[in-house]
């Protein structure tokens, strides 16, 4: 019995009628642009985040380079972020003028090391473009990835940001909907300090960023992002730059880019989001089955869930040990398995990013994750036979 990666047709068969009402009230509408589906989607979605603002972009990369575009970071500027990710995370820093400077990863979370982070900040010795020289990045902000499905340690990356006076970047591509309590360190207005109620990603950072990429939790059905701000002036800001920078019309206070979030895909969002509580659910209770099975497992690591944040589980991602994950994986290929090794290269070691010096080494938790890490099949959709074939599958392979 083969068992697919993910399945969005089981997804769409299970809301059907209300998806194809949405889209074809759009259709009906004649209005396709911005418009009142994107602000109803808006509304809802920044509700739902627990923000003021919620600007729908159209990408989730876009939703990172307009808030940097937003924060002021250009040439000249070094933005902290973590060597494992997706790539859009680092391309974006490139793409606005900026540098990136790599920080380590907690090998637990798989999120950016606050100590790492301080480390990078107070020493050049993991970056050898980070110096004193002038013609060197002037650190200006830090983008903490929420890796997926579960967020950074924000509390100590918020104290660090305020200390060094960094603006905060949250990279929540992976992560609507996951929460976190903390302790004192978060301390802007709107934000808690408390540990009820929990705060969720993208309301804790200066700014938050969300891909709608039709795999994510919360997917569209074609590209799609948001950013999301409890700052009047940043939303402002991004409103403007994701219509050519132009209020009104034709009238261009400064030099913005094309990124609105399609009427349609809005529509979609609304109606998905209707469902995604209900759909991290299910995703957890996949997570705990897998866990069930596999946990004290010899030969893996089975995905660590800290005490103070809700895990949404947008990818179940284990460790291989013993230098056995390309042989596990391709057990899993040859029996009909879906899986997917997020992320096989650490950013600090890819081609384009060769000129800014890094060495294999250097960030050792980042290099060792991109050797054992693999995502076994989890959706809401994924049937109790399929969740425990999968199961069978990894303990045969363990096993022999």
């Amino acid at each position: 019995m083969k068992v697919p990666m993910l399945d969005l047709v089981r997804q769409y068969e299970s809301i059907r009628e209300e998806m194809d009402a949405a889209i074809l009230e759009v259709v009906r509408s004649g209005k396709y642009i911005l418009g009142p589906f994107v602000e109803q989607f808006e509304e809802r979605a920044a509700e739902y985040c627990g923000v003021k603002h919620a600007i729908g972009v159209a990408s989730g990369t876009d939703a990172l380079l307009l808030s940097l575009k937003a924060s002021g970071i250009g040439p000249g500027d070094g933005v902290i972020l973590p060597s494992f990710t997706f790539f859009a995370t680092a391309g974006v820093v490139h793409n606005v003028g900026a540098t990136p400077v790599f920080a380590d990863i907690d090998p637990k979370t798989f999120n950016l090391d606050p100590d790492h982070l301080r480390h990078v900040l107070t020493t050049n010795s993991t970056n050898p473009k980070n110096s004193t020289n002038p013609m060197n990045p002037t650190l200006r902000a830090v983008i903490p990835v929420h890796l997926y499905g579960q967020m950074a340690d924000m509390d100590e990356i918020m104290a660090i940001a305020k200390e060094f006076d960094l603006a905060v970047i949250e990279d929540a591509a992976q992560a609507i909907g996951a929460e976190y309590w903390g302790g004192g360190g978060i301390d802007r207005e709107l934000r808690t300090t408390n540990l009820e109620p929990a705060v969720k990603a993208g309301s804790i950072g200066d700014l938050g960023c969300f891909s709608f990429y039709p795999t994510k939790n919360l997917g569209a059905y074609g590209d799609g992002g948001m950013v999301t701000t409890n700052d009047d002036t940043l939303a402002e800001k991004i409103r403007l730059l994701r219509v050519h920078g132009a209020y009104p019309k034709y009238f261009h206070k400064t030099v913005g880019f094309n990124s609105r979030l399609d009427a349609i895909q809005a529509a979609i969002l609304r109606v998905k989001l209707g469902h995604l509580d209900a759909w991290s659910r299910a995703r957890r209770d996949v997570a705990d089955q897998y866990d069930e099975a596999l946990t004290d497992l010899p030969g893996i690591d089975t995905p660590f869930r800290a005490e103070d944040r809700t895990h949404i589980f947008h990818q179940y991602t284990i460790r291989v040990l013993d230098g056995k994950r390309d042989a596990l994986a391709e057990h899993l290929k040859e029996r009909g398995i879906g899986m997917m090794i997020y992320y096989p290269v650490p950013l600090h070691l890819q081609e384009c990013f060769a000129h800014l010096g890094y060495r294999e080494g250097e960030l050792h938790a980042s290099e060792r994750a991109s050797e054992e890490v693999l995502s076994l099949p989890i959706f809401p959709e994924i049937t109790t036979r399929e969740r425990r074939i999968v199961a069978e599958v990894v303990t045969s392979f363990l096993s022999a």
